[in-house]
């Protein structure tokens, strides 16, 4: 579905731009995603709501077929990029898993707020981005994906996401789309 409207207490939520994601190779240029995202966190803290910058620090623990699993992080990777200008307002969520909400409060830092829907931006799509985004929906959350402010580490993942996933978990729309809306709301 198209991007329609934003709630009255929408949160932008970033999933793990941060440097141990950024410099692995990635599906688009990375660049132009870290652009998108930092408009949009400037928008959404102009307009006073909600940031929530996430990254993560480790992995869930069970069993995977795929290629062996980090057991320790270089000790800058889980550093949020400095483009996202982190600011005292925002909320950082440290997670260990691929999805935001999972033992994290996310949701009852959310909800103490009174935030209805979420803006989700980030890497990878089809991992962080997508597992927060089926949480989210599964919580009750409006779903907003600004599709241009995330790539993933293999283009046909990021393509099945986009095209098959994200409409059935809420809405999608560019980062300017976005910013476009909430610009709209305060005229």
């Amino acid at each position: 579905m198209a991007l329609t409207t934003l709630d009255p207490k929408t949160a932008l939520i970033v999933i793990d731009l941060q440097n141990g994601i950024v410099a692995l190779p990635v599906a688009h240029p990375v660049e132009p995603v870290i652009e998108k995202a930092t408009t949009l966190t400037a928008a959404f803290r102009r307009h006073k709501l909600p940031v929530v910058l996430v990254n993560v620090a480790g992995g869930a623990p069970g069993r995977t077929e795929q290629s062996p699993r980090i057991s320790s992080f270089p000790p800058d990777w889980a550093t949020l990029i400095p483009q996202l200008n982190q600011q005292p307002t925002d909320h950082l969520v440290t997670k260990k898993s691929w999805g935001a909400f999972t033992a994290t409060g996310l949701a009852d830092i959310l909800k103490t707020q009174g935030v209805t829907q979420i803006v989700l931006a980030g890497v990878a799509t089809s991992i962080g981005v997508e597992s927060t985004a089926r949480q989210a929906f599964e919580l009750g959350f409006n779903v907003t994906l600004a599709v241009d402010a995330m790539t993933d580490l293999n283009a046909d993942a990021h393509a099945n996401s986009i095209g098959r996933i994200f409409p059935r978990l809420g809405e999608t729309g560019t980062a300017q789309q976005i910013v476009d809306l909430l610009n709209a709301r305060s005229a």
